[in-house]
């Protein structure tokens, strides 16, 4: 039977569908060819934790349950149908929150070429509009201007400064908090995005 996360966007060279246990090979040889790249904004567990899935088929095991709670959506970014990166939807709460988290990473090969933002505005888009959600929220990393870029083009708002907020590249790090809400982006972020500045000064 289908489920909601199950859903495939695009907008031009760019897609987001769910991540398969068959992306393993390529997505194992993506990380390692950008492991420089990728350390300083990794997500890693306190020492003494052992929660977190050791393999790719565990990750993806993990996130296709939280999927089917209705918890995440686990998305792989491509280029003309090429894995580039990962998306992923996680902590989507409901009721009087309505709300999720936002987090990403791309292969180095397409960083400066709007394929992230692309794909943030898409998922965006599908949470806001399509999971009705209030409010989607992205946490970054002061020292990350790649992907502080992002958050900036899709005009997401800086809604605070969380100290120590997640374990990454081996200590606790403090983040930018950045969010959207539904009454800000009135036809869509993608729509937005694609007509640039001038969507805001007609």
């Amino acid at each position: 039977m289908s489920t909601p996360w199950r859903v495939e966007l695009r907008a031009g060279r760019v897609g987001v569908r769910p991540l398969l246990m068959s992306d393993a090979t390529v997505w194992a040889e993506v990380r390692r060819r950008n492991a420089a790249w990728l350390t300083p904004w990794e997500a890693t567990l306190p020492p003494g934790d052992r929660s977190a899935p050791k393999t790719f088929r565990g990750l993806v095991r993990d996130l296709h349950r939280q999927a089917r709670e209705r918890r995440a959506l686990p998305f792989a970014v491509t280029v003309d149908d090429e894995f580039a990166g990962q998306l992923t939807v996680t902590n989507i709460t409901g009721g009087s929150a309505r709300w999720a988290q936002v987090g990403y990473w791309i292969d180095k090969r397409f960083a400066g070429q709007d394929v992230m933002p692309t794909a943030v505005a898409l998922v965006t888009d599908y949470c806001l509009f399509e999971l009705d959600l209030h409010r989607v929220e992205v946490a970054i990393r002061p020292e990350n201007t790649a992907s502080l870029r992002v958050v900036e083009k899709l005009g997401f708002t800086e809604v605070g400064y969380a100290k120590g907020y997640l374990h990454i590249d081996g200590a606790w790090r403090d983040h930018r908090l950045f969010a959207l809400t539904v009454e800000e982006c009135e036809g869509g972020v993608l729509r937005r995005f694609r007509q640039g500045p001038r969507a805001e000064n007609p």
